[in-house]
C-alpha cells in the first residue's frame, strides 16, 4: 500500500494556490506523503530538490540567496531545514511576484522559528496534509462536514463497526504503517519513526536541554490522550516544571504529533473549564505508544475510548484541510462536568458539537453537554452529534443524533 495509489484530497487547494501565490507551502508530520504529492503537483515543469540531500543541503545552508537565485519555479523539499531559505525566497518573490513560483514542503510548523512568522504576509499559502484519511483510503471526497452545517445528517454509507472499527483505529493513517500487516510490525514502525522525529526534527525547531525526557513525555501524554492538560502533573513524573512541560508539549505540535485542542468559550456561560486538551494526531501511534492491541481491546474496551476520540478528530481535521470553507475546533466543559469532546465552528459562528462514544448503545444521558452546548450557542447551534460503534442512525431530541462513525467518510 503506497501514499500514491490513493487521492490526496488538498492536491486540488494546492492547484489553486499556486495560480495567485506566489510560495505555496504543503506542510505536513513527515511520512505522511508531502514529497509524494509535491512531485506529483511539479511533474516536469518543476524542478526538485530536497534538503534531505546533504548535497542540497549544504549548499542552501552555505548560501541562501545564492541558491534560490537563479531560480525560476522550483520545488524545496523540507524546507525548515534551512530555515535560512525562507527569508532568500522572501527576497527573490518580491523582486518577481509572479504566483506559482515556489511550492516547498516541510515537516515542522515553520512560523514557530525564529525570524520566520512574518516573512510569509501576503506571499505564501500553506496547506496542511495529514496522514490518509479513511475518505482517501476509500477512495471517496467526503462532505461530511458541509452536510452537517447545512443541518443535514450525512448520507449513509456502509456501517464498519465492532472488530473492523477497531482495526481501522489501530491502524492510524500513515502510508508506511499501513503497508505492514500486523500490529506487531506496525508498532515497530510507529516507535522507530518517534525515535527519529525525537532525535532528528525536535532540533529543528527549538533549542532542547532534556531531549532523552522527550520519549517519556510522549508516553505520559499517550496515557494522557484526550483529557484535560494538567501540565504540572505531567511534568511532575518527569521531574520537569510546568514551562518546560508546556514548552516541550508545544515542541511536540509544531512536529504535529499531538494538536492542543483549545476550550470553547462563550460569554453567555461563566463557569468554563479554560484547560486545553492535548490529542495525537493518528491513532495508530497512540496505539503502539500505549502498547495497545486489538486483543487488548477484546478483554478491555474501555481502553478504546481514548484512541477512538483521537481518532475522530483527526478524521475531522483531515476533512476541514480540503473543505472550501475554514473551521475551528475547541472542547467544551463547564465547572459541572457538562463536556463536549469536540465543537466545531465555521465563519459564520455556527457550531455543531460532536462527542465520541466507544460503545454501540447511547443514552439521552451522553447528550447532556451538548444541550448545554446547544443552550450556550441559541440559534447559532446547528448540529449535535453522538458518534458511536453502531450502524444505526437515532434521534435523541430537536437537532440531536446518534450516529455511526463510518459517516465520517460517507
Amino acid at each position: 500500500m503506497e501514499s500514491e495509489l490513493y487521492p490526496r484530497f488538498i492536491e486540488n487547494r494546492v492547484h489553486i494556490a499556486l495560480n495567485d501565490t506566489r510560495v505555496v507551502l504543503i506542510c505536513s508530520p513527515r511520512q505522511s506523503g508531502k514529497t509524494t504529492l509535491a512531485r506529483q503537483i511539479a511533474g516536469e515543469s518543476m524542478p526538485f530538490f530536497t534538503l534531505d540531500d546533504p548535497i542540497v543541503f549544504n549548499s542552501a545552508t552555505i548560501d541562501p540567496v545564492g541558491f534560490v537565485r537563479d531560480l525560476d519555479r522550483a520545488v524545496i523539499d523540507e524546507v525548515h531545514r534551512v530555515p535560512d531559505l525562507i527569508l532568500a525566497l522572501k527576497m527573490t518573490v518580491d523582486t518577481d511576484p509572479s504566483p506559482g513560483r515556489f511550492l516547498l514542503t516541510g515537516s515542522v510548523n515553520l512560523f514557530q522559528l525564529p525570524n520566520i512568522a512574518d516573512s510569509r504576509a501576503g506571499r505564501m499559502s500553506t496547506i496542511h496534509l495529514f496522514p490518509l484519511a479513511q475518505a482517501e483510503l476509500q477512495k471517496n471526497r467526503s462532505s461530511f462536514l458541509e452536510r452537517i452545517f447545512a443541518g443535514e445528517m450525512p448520507k449513509f454509507a456502509p456501517p464498519v463497526v465492532g472488530s473492523d472499527l477497531t482495526r481501522i483505529v489501530l491502524a492510524g493513517g500513515y502510508p508506511e504503517a499501513l503497508v505492514r500487516t500486523t500490529w506487531e510490525r506496525r508498532q515497530d514502525w510507529h516507535l522507530d519513526y518517534v525515535e527519529a522525529v525525537v532525535k532528528h526534527d525536535v532540533r529543528d525547531v527549538a533549542r532542547v536541554d532534556q531531549l532523552n525526557s522527550m520519549p517519556g513525555l510522549l508516553r505520559v501524554l499517550a496515557e494522557n490522550s484526550g483529557q484535560l492538560a494538567n501540565y504540572s502533573s505531567i511534568g511532575r513524573k518527569l521531574n520537569m516544571n510546568q514551562v518546560t512541560t508546556q514548552r516541550y508539549v508545544g515542541i511536540l505540535e509544531n512536529l504535529f504529533i499531538v494538536r492542543t485542542l483549545r476550550p470553547w468559550f462563550s460569554n453567555r456561560l461563566k463557569r468554563l473549564i479554560k484547560s486545553p486538551k492535548v490529542h495525537f494526531l493518528d491513532s495508530g501511534l497512540l496505539a503502539s505508544l500505549r502498547g495497545i492491541s486489538s486483543e487488548h481491546l477484546i478483554g478491555n474496551r474501555v481502553l478504546l475510548g481514548p484512541l477512538l476520540e483521537s481518532f475522530v478528530f483527526s478524521e475531522l481535521l483531515k476533512l476541514a484541510s480540503w473543505s472550501s470553507d475554514r473551521y475551528e475546533f475547541s472542547h467544551f466543559r463547564d465547572k459541572e462536568k457538562n463536556e463536549v469532546d469536540i465543537v466545531i465552528e465555521d465563519r459564520r459562528g455556527r457550531v455543531v458539537g460532536i462527542e465520541v462514544k466507544a460503545s454501540a448503545t447511547v443514552s439521552s444521558k451522553d447528550f447532556s453537554g451538548m444541550r448545554h452546548l446547544a443552550t450556550a450557542c441559541g440559534s447559532n447551534f446547528i448540529l449535535g452529534l453522538v458518534l458511536y460503534d453502531h450502524d444505526k442512525i437515532l434521534p435523541f431530541g430537536d437537532r440531536m443524533f446518534a450516529a455511526p462513525v463510518s459517516l465520517l467518510w460517507a
